[in-house]
């Protein structure tokens, strides 16, 4: 059991409150959701939760919070850098349960994750692996621990469909509690029985905390009802509160009117109008203090506001990309043979796979083809945001010169830059940063935030400004490795909505169900034997095929 009461928690660099007067209690058999925008602290509760040590250098909190379990088992959202350079075996074997558990044992768990369990011994570095092996490693020292608290991070991030599924079984079927993050919405309609919603209101100056003992479906079709109620209350009562200040204004203004004509002549009818003033008076603080108790508008956090910048897309005749490889290799292990992919017109194409097929690695070699060509606009995104992002800059700073790259028509700054066409890096105008800040607020950025290093951003607000610079870039082909991992359940419709309606070309790679059925219209599957299609290639992906 967890029991969290009163608990604050404030982040130190900008005194923002991450967590506001929570109380919690988590028992044996609930499966509780933590879900809620990038950046609202969620993964720092996690951590809290498990080690306050981990979240001392940047925020501090308040309150009481009790845990009854023995053994933990933690997920972080990212591997340690220092466990990257480990190999498997060291890695698993500085957790003593794994040392002391049957071989038996450790291959029946590596074969429900769809591990060999020779690769439990292996000498390959953590930081070599896939995303999804990462995951299954990471979950495999967990189990070992044999644990009866789970706090798992983003557990669902990079591993494939049928590990997915494997996952939803270990939670509903966990006897003891579970406490996880995740963005996944199949995964949360699977699983939760309690909803723990983090959100920032008010510009994130103010933080709530909504827990629902209920499915996440549910919660999300109840919460919109709550919401439409309140709304729909706050709107009758404004109105009806507005027609009554308007008679009494009217009251008030005959009153005020007789008393400023009516003569000295008339005491009595003085008196009474001064009567009639006083009651009219005693009204006005009657309706203010019903407009204090009037049903307020509720606060919403909104979803982000994005569009990629229109541009000319891609011509539905037109050859995206028609690729070939005789074999997909990593070192010295063949992964695939004989794969062929062709891409035409503004397709929407999605690659699955096991994870460690080999899938993040011919999306980049795509890339490399693709970002050389000189009769589209390519642009990739990797799994790993730290390919392509200053991670010491500010988003601010790094969206300032992708707009720079992008303004040929800014004039040469000497006459030596003129002649040899090298442009040299200069400082944006005033309306160029404001634009480039008002980018940054659509997507949810704060001041603060704008101006905070990159390496201080959650995944998701990383992922965020990826998506930015293709905009500004005016892109017209995506390569995309698991582009909705880092997007929260609010956000995630959006991003689907938008790289569905994008005019151009996506090619990508996913686990996520819901950006599979909705966005893709043909799902390829990485095998030994090439890319085999995966359901009705004329029509987006149902549940049943996938």
């Amino acid at each position: 059991m967890i029991q969290i009461k009163n608990l604050n928690i404030y982040h130190k660099k900008d005194l923002r409150p991450l967590v506001s007067d929570l109380s919690i209690t988590i028992n044996d058999g609930d499966r509780a959701a933590i879900i809620g925008e990038e950046g609202n602290g969620k993964s720092t509760l996690l951590k809290l939760l498990y080690d306050p040590a981990l979240v001392e250098d940047y925020a501090e909190y308040t309150g009481e919070i009790q845990k009854t379990h023995t053994v933990c088992g933690y997920l972080p959202q990212e591997l340690p850098p220092e466990d990257r350079e480990k190999d498997i075996y060291t890695f698993l074997s500085e957790e003593p349960a794994f040392l002391e558990t049957d071989y038996r044992e450790l291959a029946s768990m590596a074969g429900r994750l769809g591990l060999s369990v020779d690769l439990l011994y292996s000498d390959t570095q953590m930081g070599q692996l896939s995303g999804g092996e990462k995951i299954k490693i990471q979950l495999t020292r967990i189990m070992t621990m044999r644990p009866d608290l789970f706090l798992l991070d983003e557990p669902s991030n990079d591993i494939d469909i049928e590990t997915l599924e494997w996952l939803e079984h270990f939670i509903n079927s966990c006897p003891f509690p579970v406490l996880y993050i995740s963005h996944d919405e199949t995964l949360l309609e699977h699983t939760a029985n309690m909803i723990l919603h983090m959100e920032q209101l008010k510009r994130k100056t103010e933080s709530q905390c909504t827990v629902f003992r209920t499915g996440y479906r549910e919660y999300v079709e109840q919460r919109r009802k709550n919401l439409d109620r309140q709304t729909r209350l706050a709107q009758e009562e404004k109105a009806a509160y507005e027609k009554q200040q308007e008679k009494f204004r009217k009251i008030h203004d005959k009153v005020e009117y007789q008393q400023a004509v009516i003569t000295r002549q008339n005491p009595s009818g003085g008196r009474l109008l001064k009567k009639k003033m006083h009651a009219v008076k005693s009204m006005e603080r009657r309706f203010e203090r019903q407009a204090e108790n009037m049903t307020q508008r509720p606060d919403e956090e909104e979803s982000i506001f994005f569009r990629f910048a229109q541009g000319e897309g891609i011509p539905a005749g037109k050859w995206v990309i028609d690729y070939e490889l005789s074999s997909l290799s990593v070192g010295n292990r063949e992964l695939a043979r004989n794969i062929r992919l062709q891409v035409k017109g503004p397709e929407k194409l999605c690659i699955i796979g096991k994870n460690g097929a080999g899938k993040t690695t011919l999306l980049r070699l795509i890339a490399d083809q693709l970002l050389a060509r000189t009769d589209i606009r390519a642009a990739y995104m990797p799994q790993n945001y730290e390919e392509l992002l200053d991670m010491d800059s500010t988003p601010v700073e790094y969206l300032s010169r992708t707009w720079e790259q992008q303004r040929p028509d800014l004039p040469p700054s000497s006459p030596q830059e003129a002649t040899s066409g090298n442009r040299m890096p200069r400082c944006l105008t005033k309306e160029e940063f404001t634009r480039i800040r008002t980018y940054l607020g659509s997507m949810k950025y704060t001041v603060q935030e704008m101006d905070h290093s990159i390496r201080d951003l959650s995944g998701g607000q990383r992922a965020k400004l990826l998506l930015l610079r293709m905009s500004m870039e005016h892109r017209n082909v995506l390569l995309l490795d698991e582009p909705t991992r880092n997007f929260s359940p609010l956000s995630g419709p959006v991003i689907r909505e938008l790289l569905r309606d994008f005019p151009g070309a996506v090619i990508s790679v996913s686990h996520d169900r819901k950006y599979i059925r909705e966005v893709c219209d043909r799902v390829l599957e990485l095998q030994a034997d090439g890319l085999i299609p995966v359901g009705d290639s004329s029509a987006r992906m149902s549940e049943s095929a996938l």
